[in-house]
């Protein structure tokens, strides 16, 4: 799960949940959680999950790559004082798509994520980009192309599909960036951004699942399918999600 699914709820809550579910590892979000620079409270959040048996997969931190005024270092830390292996940031400046973005704000991406994976490497860290709408990483040709020309081994990509998307094109962009792909944000929008119950593109995920499934992570370990929003920011329909996803993926292991 996505810990910012509950900006509202304690992280010891938040923990709790995820056990009580079977969820069996949580992206920690560095804009109330687990804020860049609290270090001792970064160790404190990766004890109490050791205890619960749940998993750090990734710290979700909101530098937008290119931007200036992040505090990249302290989000370094902060990921490794977790033991988080992966740091997802945005690919330039959110609202700005691929298309609108200029080439000056491209370079500036660029060099800002070089920089960034390079200080993440010495401390076993890779950088993944946020695959989103009106962003540098808005499909999966925008997103190859700045991974290429960044040139970095430790940077990758997440994939979330569009509200909109329908399964031949979700399956197109996962394939696209199979040599790149990293963890999934899953959840279930209509095209108007209205959340649904996940179960609701219930054949939807299971192919994408299924398909990413196929795909090694580019630097090794496991992949995860981190749930994130549900419908009403309810912690019962998270309950019924988990319960819906953690099938599915018991499914697809014993197929």
């Amino acid at each position: 799960m996505c810990s910012v699914t509950f900006r509202a709820m304690s992280p010891d809550s938040i923990i709790a949940l995820a056990a009580e579910t079977g969820i069996a590892a949580i992206e920690w979000g560095a804009d109330v959680h687990v804020p860049p620079g609290r270090v001792e409270l970064a160790s404190q959040i990766a004890r109490k999950c050791a205890d619960a048996g749940v998993w750090l997969a990734s710290y979700g931190s909101y530098v937008e790559a290119g931007i200036a005024d992040h505090p990249v270092v302290a989000v370094l830390e902060s990921a490794a004082a977790l033991g988080a292996a992966t740091v997802r940031v945005w690919a330039g400046r959110r609202g700005v798509g691929s298309a609108q973005a200029t080439p000056a704000a491209g370079e500036a991406t660029v060099d800002a994520l070089q920089a960034m994976a390079a200080r993440a490497a010495p401390m076993g860290l890779q950088i993944a980009l946020e695959y989103h709408p009106r962003t540098l990483t808005d499909t999966a040709e925008s997103t190859l192309q700045l991974i290429a020309a960044a040139g970095c081994s430790n940077l990758v990509s997440y994939w979330q599909p569009r509200p909109e998307i329908g399964l031949a094109e979700s399956l197109t962009e996962i394939s696209l960036l199979a040599g790149s792909l990293s963890h999934l944000h899953v959840f279930a929008w209509n095209g108007n951004s209205e959340r649904l119950a996940l179960a609701a593109h219930g054949a939807l995920w299971l192919a994408r699942l299924t398909a990413s499934r196929e795909i090694a992570m580019p630097r090794g370990g496991p992949r995860v399918a981190m749930l994130e929003f549900v419908a009403a920011d309810s912690v019962d329909a998270f309950r019924r999600d988990a319960a819906t996803l953690v099938a599915w993926l018991d499914a697809i292991d014993r197929a």
